[in-house]
Formats: C-alpha cells, sequence, structure tokens
C-alpha cells in the first residue's frame, strides 16, 4: 500500500496542533506502508519508504486582497499537489487548505480520499475577521471535501457529532481516531537553564499557557481571569502568532493591564524551541488551556505526558483528554448552540481562576493529578497505537473500493 498524504505544514514549518499531528503520524505510518507527504514549503527528502516533497508559491501571482491571500495559494498549491503525478493508492488530506487539492486527486486520479477533520469551519466563525470572503471559501470547500470522502476521520467523539451536526454525512463513513504524542520526547526532564533566558524565576511556581493569540484558544479570557488569580505564584503566557492585528493589540493591551495590577507575569511572544517548549511545560506547577472551540486539543496531552496537572474549558475534545477531579479540572463553557459566544463570559473567567487558585494552593493534589495524567496518555495515546488504527482504516477503505470498482 502507498499512502499519499496532504498537509498545509510540515517540519520545520509547523505553527498548530495539525502540522504536530501529521509529523508524528507520517512517521508512524512509514514503518508500516510506504508514505509521500505533499506540503506547503520547500522540504525535500526520500527515504525507502518515506519521502517528504514541499510544493513553493513560486509562480503565483496575486493581485487581490490580501486576506484572500491564504485560500488562493492553497488553491495553487492543491494544482501543483495534482499535476506532479500520483502513484499512490489513497490520498489523506489535513485541514481545509489541502481540500482542492484531494478532491482533485480522487477525481483526476480515482484513488479514495480520506479527511482528518482537526477543527470544522462552521464553528469557527471568527475566521471571517481574518479572512474576508476567504472564510466563505474555505466552509465551501470543506463541504465538498467532506461530502466527496471515503472516510472522515474525526479527531474526537465531540467533534464526530459536530461532523454528523453540520455536514450531510452518513454515520458510518465517519470515525473517530484520537491524536497522540510522542511518549519518549514529552515527558518531565530537569532542564531548568532555559528558564531564566526567558526570565522565569525558578524559585516560584508558574503556571503555563501554550498557544496562538486566537479567538479559538480563549488566551484574552485567561488573560482577564489573571486579576482574580493568587499571588504567589507566576503566570508564563507563551503566546504568539496572532491572526489578526486587531487581536494582537486586543492581547497587548489586556496583558499591560494585568502587569500592572499584578506581578510575575512573564509574556514569551517569541517562537519558542522545541526542546525549551518540553522544559517549560515540565518546570510547570499547572497547565492552563482555555479555548472556547477544541476538537481536540493536543498542547493538553503534552502537559499530561510532562506530568503537569491541566485546568481546561470543558469543550470539545479536551473532555476526553481531561479527566475533571482525576487528571485536573474542567471549567463549563456557557455556549450559544453552534456559536463561538460564551453567554457568561465573566463567570467562565472566575471558574478558571478559582481552580487555578486551588492547585496552585495543594502541591499533593498537583503531583497525584501530574502522575494521572501521565499515566492516562501512557495507556491511551501513543502514535504507534494510532497508526496503526489509521493503517487498518486505509485497509478497510480499499477493499471497499475494489469492491465498488
Amino acid at each position: 500500500m502507498k499512502l499519499l498524504l496532504f498537509t498545509k505544514e510540515y517540519p520545520p514549518h509547523i505553527y498548530g496542533g495539525a502540522g504536530v499531528h501529521v509529523k508524528y503520524l507520517s512517521r508512524e505510518l512509514a514503518k508500516l506502508i510506504s508514505v509521500e507527504v505533499r506540503c506547503f514549503g520547500d522540504q525535500q527528502e526520500k527515504k525507502e519508504h518515506f519521502s517528504i516533497r514541499g510544493f513553493s508559491e513560486k509562480g503565483l501571482v496575486l493581485d487581490s486582497p490580501p486576506q484572500l491571500k491564504s485560500p488562493l495559494d492553497a488553491a495553487w498549491r492543491g494544482i501543483q499537489f495534482n499535476a506532479a503525478g500520483i502513484d499512490a493508492d489513497l490520498v489523506h488530506c489535513h485541514t481545509w487548505y489541502t481540500y482542492l487539492g484531494g478532491i482533485m486527486a480522487k477525481q483526476l486520479y480515482g484513488i479514495p480520499l480520506i479527511i482528518t477533520v482537526h477543527s470544522l469551519e462552521p464553528l469557527r466563525p471568527w475566521k471571517q475577521e481574518q479572512l474576508g470572503g476567504g472564510y466563505d471559501y474555505s466552509c465551501w470547500i470543506e463541504q465538498q471535501a467532506l461530502t466527496l470522502a471515503d472516510a472522515v476521520i474525526a479527531v474526537s467523539h465531540e467533534t464526530k457529532r459536530d461532523i454528523l451536526e453540520h455536514f450531510p454525512i452518513s454515520e458510518d463513513r465517519v470515525f473517530v481516531i484520537h491524536n497522540g504524542i510522542d511518549l519518549n520526547e514529552y515527558s518531565k526532564n530537569q532542564e531548568r537553564s532555559c528558564l531564566e533566558k526567558y526570565g522565569i524565576n525558578s524559585d516560584l511556581p508558574y503556571v503555563l499557557f501554550v498557544g496562538r493569540i486566537t479567538r479559538q484558544k480563549g488566551i484574552v479570557h485567561l488573560v482577564h481571569a489573571i486579576k482574580h488569580m493568587d499571588p504567589g505564584f507566576q503566570i508564563v503566557l507563551c503566546a504568539g502568532a496572532p491572526d489578526t492585528p486587531e487581536i494582537a493589540l486586543e492581547m497587548e493591551k489586556a496583558v499591560a493591564q494585568a502587569q500592572e495590577d499584578r506581578p510575575g507575569i512573564i509574556w514569551i511572544s517569541t517562537m519558542v524551541e522545541h526542546h525549551d517548549i518540553i522544559a517549560l511545560y515540565s518546570g510547570a506547577a499547572l497547565f492552563v488551556c482555555p479555548s472556547i472551540y477544541e476538537p481536540f486539543g493536543i498542547i493538553n496531552l503534552e502537559a499530561m505526558a510532562c506530568g503537569v496537572p491541566v485546568v481546561a474549558s470543558a469543550v470539545g475534545g479536551i473532555k476526553e483528554v481531561v479527566v475533571d477531579g482525576v487528571t485536573g479540572f474542567l471549567v463549563p463553557l456557557d455556549q450559544k448552540k453552534g456559536g463561538s459566544d460564551i453567554l457568561d463570559p465573566e463567570n467562565f473567567i472566575l471558574t478558571l481562576a478559582a481552580r487555578v487558585n486551588q492547585l496552585m494552593s495543594d502541591s499533593s493534589l498537583r503531583a497525584s493529578m501530574g502522575a494521572a495524567g501521565r499515566l492516562r496518555v501512557e495507556h491511551h495515546f501513543s502514535w504507534e497505537m494510532i497508526a496503526k488504527k489509521t493503517e487498518r482504516l486505509y485497509t478497510h477503505i480499499l477493499k471497499e473500493s475494489k469492491n465498488v470498482h
């Protein structure tokens, strides 16, 4: 069997959870089957059963408004993916940026199309702010691709419910396969030298956030919650890559106000090297994930793998990762059905701060929850296990495809 993987992100160009997912999944799948990755960039690598090929924007001339650059660029790369020729048995797409390429591969080359849903466009209406009319396109191409796909992989049971609610797809075509974690790479280490580099006092405990500055991650709600947090610990915000200038400015103002009200707030807005991220997780007393939409949330797995308890919003796939009262605390998020607005943001902010304060005042509870989190990750979320489930799905889809033809 030969698999063709389409992805926007691939190392060294990764900025989100989907890119992390493809990095590790492709590596594990290549131990089982032949894998070719086509991605956005300049990557070039070829091994016996594993090759990576980047496609650039070279040749694309854009006179469109800036908001449309991203979707038009994605369409261009999808055409390039197909123009290079395809000899694979099936194509597997990740994120809407690659969906046009996947549709073309299915139609032009007659191979089955698999799609992993990392998030759904109808549940991210704030993207309109970033993409303008490009958001209408991303919604449309997602609708076409999911409807046409031979199999859709949901990264959580909650995501599967969202797919079935928003798209005309039969349930027997949607399969739940969770995200995973590299258990050797993500484990608690004693590396503390990087803390000083980022202005963190190694003698004081700290609460950690890691994520992009986007409405989805709830970062501004977290910053507003800081004024309700006890003063005896630091808060480290590892947050960059703002979606828009507007949310970047909102974040700057909120952090500046929080720093006026309370000492010990460290904002790391620059790109942090991978080994430093693991050291930041390992040194944290507590990890906080205030997302308002999260199909899965790999960051919670990363923290738990490093033995750190988690306080997270009770949304999406987070509820399948963090066990409330065992590996951390889940904070209810009262939202309008199908929307992104929190009905009572002040209550969410207060409850988030209260749970953080509760755990930060109880070191023995933090230790037991951190240990439970590591055990949960070991038992349920290894990439080796997830690759085997994915390979079995490919075999099933290929068999079905041959029967049809």
